[in-house]
C-alpha cells in the first residue's frame, strides 16, 4: 500500500525548518518518505523490542526495495530505558557504523526512544542528524515534536538534555492501532492537553470525540494528531528555547505530573501521559482553591479525564507520602529559577498562565489535602 498523508504540519524553526507528516502507511513507505536523507547503503535504527516485533519487517522491506540495509540497535520498552548506560550504549553503537554529521539517524518508537535518540544524534559528532517517527499517541502529538531531547537521572526526569530539532517527523495513524489501550489513553492525555492551554472549543471537541478516538475512530485520530503538532508546532516556532515563557505553557500538568512519576519510580505503575493527566486535574483544582477558576470548571477537567480512564483522583495511587514529600520532589523540576517554583495554573479552560509566586509550603497544604480527600 503507497502511503496517504493527510496533514503536512511545518514547525518554522529559524534556520531549521522541518515538517510533520500525518497518514497513514508511512512506515511501510519509510525509504520513500526519507527520500535523500537516507545517503548511504547502511540506515542507523534505534528502536526497542516491542517496536521492532511490530514494525521491523516492514521497515526493512522498504529499505530493501530502495537497495539499503537496516543497522538495528533494540532496547527495552519502558521509561527505565532512557539513562545514561543506554545514551552511551547507542553513541557507541553509532560511532562503530561510522555514522557521520551529514547523515540521517532513525528513532523509531515512542517518546522514550524518540529523547534517547535524538539525545544521542545531539552530543554525536557535535550534532547530527536524525528522522523521529513516534508510534505511540503521546509521541505523535508532543514528544517527536520541537527538538527537546532528554535522559532521565536518579535526581529526576528529563534533567539531562538538549535542544535538537529532528529533520523530519513522520506520523504513521497505522502505528496507534498497535498500542494497547492504556498506552493510547496516556497519550490521549497530552491532547486534552492543548485544549486546557489556549483553545475551550478544542477541549469541547475531545469532550465529544475522545471515547470514540480511544475505540479507534480513524478520523478522529487524525483530527487529533494534526491539530495538536499544529498547536506545538505554532508554540515551538516562537520560542524555541523556551525564553519567553510561551513553550512554558506546554508543560501543563507536568509540574504535579513528575513529582508523581518520581514518587512512584518512574515505571509501569504511573505512564508519563496518566501522571500528566491527573497533573493537570491537580493544577485545575489548585487553581480553582486559588480562585483563579470556577470550581465547575475544574470538575469538568476531572470529569472528562475520568471518563476517558486516566487517573484523575491522586488517592487511588495509594501512596505512603506526605504532601511535603510528594512536592519536595518539584524542587529537581526544570522550571525551578532561582530556587523560586514556576507554576502552570488555569484562569478557565483555554486559559494557562505560568506564574512564579506559588510556594512550596502553598503547594504542600494543597497536596495533603488531595491525598486526604
Amino acid at each position: 500500500m503507497s502511503a496517504q498523508i493527510t496533514a503536512t504540519i511545518p514547525v518554522d524553526i529559524a534556520g531549521r525548518p522541518y515538517e510533520v507528516r500525518v497518514g497513514h502507511g508511512l512506515i511501510a513507505d519509510i525509504a520513500g518518505q526519507c527520500g535523500a536523507r537516507l545517503r548511504k547503503p547502511v540506515v542507523p535504527i534505534v528502536t526497542d523490542a516491542n517496536v521492532h516485533a511490530a514494525w521491523g519487517g516492514a521497515v526493512e522491506a522498504s529499505l530493501q526495495a530502495a537497495g539499503k540495509q537496516a543497522a538495528w540497535q533494540i532496547l527495552p520498552a519502558g521509561e527505565a530505558t532512557k539513562c545514561w548506560a543506554n545514551l552511551v550504549a547507542v553513541v557507541d553503537w553509532l560511532l562503530g557504523l561510522e555514522v557521520e554529521r551529514g547523515d540521517h539517524i532513525i528513532a523509531l518508537g515512542g517518546g522514550v526512544i524518540g529523547d534517547l535518540t535524538g539525545f544521542a544524534a545531539s552530543v554525536l559528532k557535535r550534532g547530527c542528524h536524525f528522522v523521529q517517527v513516534p508510534t505511540s499517541l503521546l509521541a505523535q502529538v508532543d514528544s517527536s515534536v520541537g527538538g527537546k531531547t532528554a535522559i532521565n537521572t536518579p535526581a529526576g526526569k528529563n534533567l539531562v538534555g538538549a535542544f535538537h530539532q529532528p529533520s523530519l517527523v513522520l506520523a504513521d495513524l497505522d502505528a496507534l492501532a498497535t498500542l494497547p489501550p492504556r498506552e493510547l489513553a496516556s497519550g490521549y492525555a497530552e491532547v486534552v492537553k492543548y485544549g486546557l492551554i489556549n483553545d475551550a472549543a478544542f477541549f469541547a471537541w475531545c469532550e465529544a470525540n475522545g471515547a470514540a478516538l480511544l475505540a479507534g475512530d480513524v478520523a478522529a485520530r487524525a483530527h487529533a494528531v494534526a491539530y495538536s503538532v499544529a498547536a506545538k508546532a505554532n508554540i515551538v516556532a516562537q520560542d524555541e528555547f523556551e525564553t519567553t515563557g510561551l513553550r512554558a505553557l506546554l508543560n501543563l500538568g507536568h509540574t504535579f505530573g513528575h513529582a508523581l512519576e518520581a514518587e512512584t519510580g518512574f515505571g509501569e505503575r504511573l505512564l508519563h501521559g496518566e501522571a500528566v493527566a491527573l497533573g493537570m486535574v491537580l493544577a485545575a483544582r489548585f487553581s480553582a482553591a486559588r480562585g483563579l477558576m470556577g470550581a465547575d470548571e475544574a470538575t469538568r477537567i476531572a470529569a472528562h479525564v475520568a471518563a476517558v480512564g486516566l487517573p484523575a483522583d491522586v488517592r487511588a495511587l495509594g501512596l505512603n507520602v506526605s504532601g511535603e514529600e510528594l512536592a519536595a520532589h518539584m524542587l529537581h523540576d526544570k522550571k525551578v529559577d532561582a530556587g523560586r517554583l514556576a507554576f502552570l495554573l488555569l484562569r478557565g479552560i483555554g486559559q494557562t498562565f505560568l506564574t512564579k509566586d506559588v510556594t512550596l509550603d502553598e503547594v504542600s497544604a494543597f497536596l495533603a489535602g488531595q491525598l486526604a480527600g
